[in-house]
């Protein structure tokens, strides 16, 4: 039976010749393709997940390690968390372009599935873990540089701020306001892939909404969202 998956594709994806195809497309697979089955977790790729987190997290301390010999164990903790969480892996996934390659159930490609953020860095994971069964660490680690290290600055990266929720509230303590106040106002999706719509409220207004596969994520964005409003309004 052929395979599902395109192996010039997957070869252009990780860069090197594949030896075994099969890892690649297991990789490839959401555990949406397999809902109901108690053994989904030994199709999907769960497994693979798993390990390629775990290289990912190797390859990345030992990188922020070397890069920055004088940093605290506090600042390359912080770095790392900005290089390996959900949001910044999914971008990754993006720009190699894998979720055009993602294989996922129909309910959740009319979910729009290949977009999904946790989909996406899950499947970049799993990419990695089956790289390093297929062809060993210095493959995987050469991956991991390419497509994580090599278009960021890593200085920059350090220095931005991702917790909006934390910078609002600061702009709101500054000027004496009350705290900023997060609500659910709507919850679209099935259970397995629920997306939720976020309103943050201040001083008794809406400035900002926020959509995201999780509560946390898109209170986030609600919150960079009031922020840019009213750093305008306080600049007029």
């Amino acid at each position: 039976m052929p395979s599902p998956i395109d192996q010039v594709a997957v070869e252009r994806l990780v860069g090197v010749r594949v030896q075994d195809l099969s890892l690649f497309e297991q990789a490839l697979r959401h555990r949406s393709l397999f809902r109901g089955q108690p053994d989904s977790h030994l199709d999907s790729n769960e497994r693979l997940e798993f390990l390629g987190d775990a290289v990912l997290g190797v390859v990345v301390a030992e990188h922020l390690y070397t890069q920055f010999p004088e940093k605290t164990e506090g600042f390359l903790t912080r770095l790392r968390a900005k290089l390996v969480n959900g949001r910044h892996l999914a971008q990754c996934a993006r720009k190699v372009g894998l979720g055009d390659l993602v294989l996922i159930s129909d309910n959740m490609e009319q979910s729009n599935g290949r977009a999904n953020q946790t989909i996406l860095a899950d499947a970049f994971e799993a990419m990695i873990g089956a790289l390093y069964m297929d062809q060993g660490m210095t493959a995987a680690r050469l991956f991991i540089h390419r497509t994580l290290f090599d278009p960021e600055d890593l200085t920059q990266l350090a220095r931005r701020h991702d917790n909006y929720k934390s910078l609002l509230l600061e702009f709101a303590q500054a000027r004496s306001w009350a705290q900023p106040r997060y609500r659910v106002v709507d919850e679209d999706g099935p259970s397995h892939a629920k997306v939720f719509t976020v309103e943050v409220v201040v001083n008794d207004e809406s400035y900002g909404q926020g959509q995201a596969g999780s509560k946390k994520q898109a209170e986030q964005r609600a919150a960079r969202e009031a922020l840019q409003q009213l750093d305008a309004i306080v600049k007029k």
